[in-house]
């Protein structure tokens, strides 16, 4: 019998370090152990109501519910050049220029599949959400991961790897603001990483699947660069997954190139038949309807944010305040900076009872840190940081005796 080991793509992929911690929760849960569970980035807001009613009046009606398109229905795509030009007056057209997908993780898996050759170098964030890297290792790339705690960081790495390339990579991906970290980039950053691009004929994929959970000023989109979308091959990716607690609904979309847009779609077109009809008429009212929602989970998340720094603090753990995501990235707590960070996160499980998603998962830079997802209520966090202070405490003591 073949093993998965002896595939060639499967050989190619490490071991899911996140498989092991998850492992431990579902033991620890079938034992009676309740567990306060920030591992996993699964918005636990409810799905506004209005697109909920919109999903079931549209089921009911009988020619919604055979084949979808798989490059999205027209009112989806023209939804989303909607919300392209209000948000960052960007015009876009819906019959070129935007793609719905099967939420960002399936565009940004298929753009890999459509664009890049075996061989093919590719500059990724380190750390960075997997599929920015791996997506590409499954196509058959090469990925160079650059240092990505911030976006500066991250563009500095990209000017000194260039410097010593013998040619540049084929593409640059960028994430802000980002997964795990939940760092920004302003329009500046978007400016020279353009000029980088349209220099090197780089193609720039951008990573914007947390616009609308900021806490300060709002992230740009990189098509606000002037010429941006004419001068070089870029496509962003979105998704409605955080932005209206749709996670499982599996909806986002692709917008920039035309030569980008059409790769894609041609690729998704042997693939799928697009997402549920019904789904992506909820979309539509999603984008198009009252924003109020929005404007609400952004201040439950930075109130999450804000409740989970200050009392993990009071307990010993001091968490770095996040810009935007619905993250929180941070080092391993003092006394435990030699620990790898896989062995913490399952220390902490066991003892305190709070998971929490190691950071190496994310890119070799992530080690030593890790990632803390605003998905428990103000009760739960502080049950978390009582737990945690309580752990702290005990090891502290036993490492003093």
């Amino acid at each position: 019998m073949i093993e998965t080991k002896d595939f060639y793509r499967i050989q190619r992929l490490p071991p899911y370090v996140f498989a092991e911690v998850n492992k431990l929760k579902a033991e620890l849960r079938a034992g009676g152990m309740d567990i306060i569970d920030f591992g996993f980035g699964n918005p636990d807001l409810p799905t506004p109501q209005h697109v909920i009613d919109k999903l079931v009046e549209t089921v009911q009606k009988p020619k919604t519910t055979g084949y979808s398109a798989s490059r999205g229905i027209k009112g989806l795509r023209q939804a989303c050049a909607r919300y392209y030009k209000r948000r960052f007056d960007v015009s876009l057209d819906p019959e070129t220029e935007v793609v719905a997908t099967i939420g960002s993780k399936e565009g940004f898996a298929n753009l890999a599949q459509a664009i890049t050759a075996p061989g093919d170098i590719i500059y990724a964030p380190d750390p960075s959400y997997p599929l920015h890297a791996y997506g590409f290792v499954i196509a058959g790339a090469k990925i160079q991961g650059i240092p990505a705690i911030t976006a500066y960081e991250y563009l500095a790495g990209v000017k000194e790897a260039l410097v010593k390339a013998e040619k540049p990579p084929m593409a640059i991906v960028v994430c802000f603001p980002s997964n795990p970290t939940g760092h920004v980039a302003d329009l500046s950053f978007y400016e020279e990483i353009v000029e980088i691009a349209k220099a090197n004929d780089i193609i720039i994929l951008s990573d914007l699947a947390y616009s609308e959970i900021y806490f300060g000023k709002a992230p740009p989109s990189i098509f606000q660069v002037p010429g941006a979308k004419e001068d070089i091959l870029a496509i962003e990716t979105t998704s409605m997954s955080k932005t209206y607690s749709m996670a499982g609904w599996r909806i986002g979309f692709a917008v920039g190139s035309e030569r980008l847009i059409a790769a894609l779609a041609r690729v998704k077109s042997y693939l799928d038949y697009g997402a549920f009809t019904p789904i992506q008429v909820a979309a539509c009212a999603a984008l198009d309807g009252p924003q109020e929602c929005v404007h609400s989970a952004r201040e439950i998340y930075k109130y999450r944010r804000d409740v989970l720094i200050d009392s993990f603090a009071r307990a010993g753990w001091d968490i770095p305040s996040p810009e935007a995501s619905m993250f929180a990235w941070t080092p391993l707590p003092k006394g435990f900076e030699d620990m790898k960070s896989v062995d913490f996160c399952k220390l902490l499980m066991k003892e305190a009872g709070v998971a929490v998603a190691p950071g190496n998962g994310f890119g070799e830079n992530g080690e030593g840190f890790v990632r803390i997802a605003l998905v428990e209520n103000e009760q739960r966090i502080r049950q978390a940081a009582r737990n945690v202070k309580q752990f702290l405490s005990t090891h502290r003591e036993l490492a003093a005796e």
